[in-house]
């Protein structure tokens, strides 16, 4: 069986261990704590295409890390500035030649060009999203909650909580620039947080945290142009759910066969089975998850268990799924970990 490590990044209070390596039991669902890394407020982490590097969010920038492909060990290779407030989301091109960094306090979109030896290197762009969103007590300026480029790696998709669109870019692979060149407007007052897309490039999935929805969309680049038709809505809750729930995770199966997303407030994880002819999502369960403020949720790489990552009770809960039967059976003691906000599983070499 493929040994597999998770990292789980996390906000830091009075601690700098922002990054936390776990060992991967892949049999009875559960992690066990391996290595911690000194990094502070690791509030998302994502991993180079090539497997070979893993990119971290810190105050004031971004660092950088060699993975050890027998152990899951991470050694640093350098920091940078993104030049502007503390970052929330970052994602590579395909090709893992451009870092690309969210802004939710400034409105920013962050290029940062990378190096063939994993570091960063110097700023290639930042664009400053701008207006005034409707909800004037939260969502009065633009907050920038996730990037992310296109299967074909033409476009770079930026969510725009506070201004309820997404603007599309095309990417410029020699200069590392940026060029607007459409929007995909959401429901008013329902805040875009997060993105996926299929492995075959062909649909997009957006959750939406103030609406908890997620929207489907086709995508296809015509003529060098990229066009996205809305095929679907679909809710993140129960008819019965609680009141004030915010969506937060949106995750793909390493199958690429389901979604699963999270519900702060309501305190579940629902899972979406994925129709790959028409793109469409048909919900499997939605049930609790026995703790507060789920921030994130993924399924084990072997989709028979399910991580959820609570962030105001400071745990993690472990499952066992039957995704025919759309059951959730509590398998360990819930685990602590202070202020957990994302997971990423990664498979070691023999």
């Amino acid at each position: 069986m493929s040994k597999y490590v998770a990292y789980v990044s996390t906000y830091t209070m009075g601690d700098t261990h922002g990054i936390t390596i776990y060992d991967v039991d892949m049999k009875n669902g559960t992690l066990s704590e391996k290595e911690q890394i000194e990094i502070t407020n690791s509030s998302y982490v994502t991993i180079s295409k090539n497997k070979k590097f893993l990119y971290s969010i810190t105050d004031m920038g971004v660092e950088s890390y060699l993975i050890d492909q027998k152990t899951g060990s991470l050694k640093v290779i350098n920091h940078a500035s993104i030049n502007g407030m503390r970052g929330c989301y970052l994602s590579t091109d395909y090709n893992d030649k451009f870092l690309f960094v969210a802004g939710y306090h400034d409105g920013k979109v962050t290029v940062l060009r990378l190096n063939p030896d994993g570091s960063i290197g110097e700023i290639t762009e930042e664009i400053y999203h701008k207006g005034l969103g409707s909800i004037a007590e939260r969502n009065f300026r633009p907050h920038i909650q996730c990037v992310k480029v296109t299967r074909d790696n033409k476009y770079l998709l930026a969510c725009d909580l506070g201004m309820d669109h997404i603007n599309v870019y095309r990417v410029d692979y020699t200069t590392g620039k940026l060029k607007l060149v459409d929007i995909i407007r959401s429901e008013i007052e329902s805040a875009p947080r997060h993105l996926k897309f299929t492995k075959d490039g062909k649909f997009l999935y957006v959750v939406h945290e103030l609406k908890n929805i997620v929207d489907v969309y086709t995508y296809q680049d015509v003529n060098n142009n990229p066009e996205f038709e809305k095929i679907q809505t679909i809710s993140t809750l129960n008819d019965y759910h609680a009141g004030g729930s915010a969506a937060c995770a949106l995750n793909i199966s390493t199958d690429d066969k389901y979604i699963i997303s999270s519900n702060a407030g309501d305190n579940s994880v629902i899972v979406y089975n994925i129709d790959h002819k028409t793109g469409l999502l048909n919900k499997v369960l939605c049930l609790p998850i026995s703790g507060d403020y789920p921030k994130d949720a993924s399924f084990f790489p072997d989709n028979k268990h399910i991580v959820s990552l609570n962030h105001e009770s400071d745990t993690m809960t472990f499952f066992t799924v039957d995704l025919k039967k759309g059951l959730l059976v509590m398998c360990a003691k819930e685990q602590k970990v202070s202020k957990p906000n994302c997971i990423i599983f990664h498979q070691l070499s023999d």
